[in-house]
């Protein structure tokens, strides 16, 4: 087996890509006959690859939470899917004509461009289901009541970020902003993150804070990888929208330049790209600073909030 401590961060990275990408092959039902096309639209979005940023947040989480315990990071795991599925649930949907209307995703045609908008929006609401039914089912908790209780206190937390105060409501005060209808105002500092912070830092957090209930964090420890996560998911839409006007499809794997022709509320729009730049270094320092409160700074979250800041996709 390899020693995952010992690899360099980039081989790191790797090496939980492809455990993500196995265990999401095996946690995603079979299915044939009349259900196969639904299944084939899930598998072909959750399948597409990605950085799976938030499914290695989990698990990192639970490394920090628990070092040298590698039983921590099975229990993780099921967990780590679920938001990878939910994730994806919210791409596909975000990609459908009713949203943001894009043809490109992870470089591969978008879900309702190859299955039609009706099975794409089917596939994302049957991933958020299967979610949930896999939170539910594994890891088996029979006999053990504390791990019941993390897996009840992790449903709840991912289940708030992904609804009304999570990510719902900030794609609906994304909807709005790019459509504003006569008296609405536009999104100022203060409305842009509130927005990203559903939009994007909701699950990102939950995503996190997941991974540190599963391995049995002391409230400590899980408070102050909560605060981490907080500035890592708005550094990590900073980055975004920074990239959005940068960066090219090919590097993205998705429309580049979308955000503005589209006159969509973005960090580079209200304050311009240097001072974009500048904020989202210092939503790294402030995702650095939480962890040295747990003296985590040495842990693979570090090098995570790092890695975000400095990325070109």
């Amino acid at each position: 087996m390899i020693d995952l401590a010992a690899l360099p961060f980039d081989a790191y990275l790797l090496a939980r890509r492809a455990q993500v990408d196995e265990a999401l092959e095996r946690v995603l039902p079979r299915a044939a006959g009349r259900l196969a096309a639904i299944r084939d639209a899930m598998s072909y979005s959750l399948s597409a690859g990605g950085k799976r940023v938030r499914p290695i947040l989990v698990l990192a989480a639970a490394e920090a939470a628990a070092p040298g315990n590698p039983g921590a990071v099975a229990l993780a795991m099921p967990a780590a899917c679920a938001v990878e599925m939910i994730h994806t649930y919210s791409l596909i949907h975000d990609d459908l004509p009713a949203m943001d209307n894009d043809v490109l995703r992870r470089g591969m045609p978008t879900l309702h461009v190859v299955y039609g908008e009706g099975l794409a929006i089917l596939a994302g609401d049957g991933l958020v289901a299967e979610a949930f039914a896999l939170m539910a089912r594994e890891p088996d908790a029979t006999g053990r009541p504390d791990v019941a209780g993390r897996k009840l206190a992790v449903i709840g937390r991912i289940a708030e970020a992904a609804g009304l105060t999570g990510m719902v409501g900030g794609q609906a005060i994304d909807l709005r902003a790019a459509d504003r209808r006569p008296g609405d105002q536009p999104l100022d500092a203060d409305g842009l993150q509130d927005m990203h912070t559903r939009k994007t830092g909701a699950l990102i957090q939950a995503a996190a804070v997941s991974g540190a209930i599963m391995a049995g964090a002391s409230d400590a420890v899980a408070a102050a990888i909560d605060r981490y996560a907080a500035s890592l998911g708005l550094a990590f839409q900073i980055v975004d929208d920074v990239l959005d006007v940068e960066g090219t499809d090919v590097e993205l794997g998705k429309s580049a330049g979308k955000d503005a022709a589209s006159g969509k509320p973005t960090y580079p729009a209200l304050f311009g790209l240097d001072e974009s730049k500048r904020l989202a270094r210092q939503a790294a320092e402030s995702a650095l600073a939480a962890l040295s409160t747990a003296g985590l700074e040495r842990s693979r979250l570090a090098a995570i909030i790092q890695w975000v800041v400095a990325r070109r996709s």
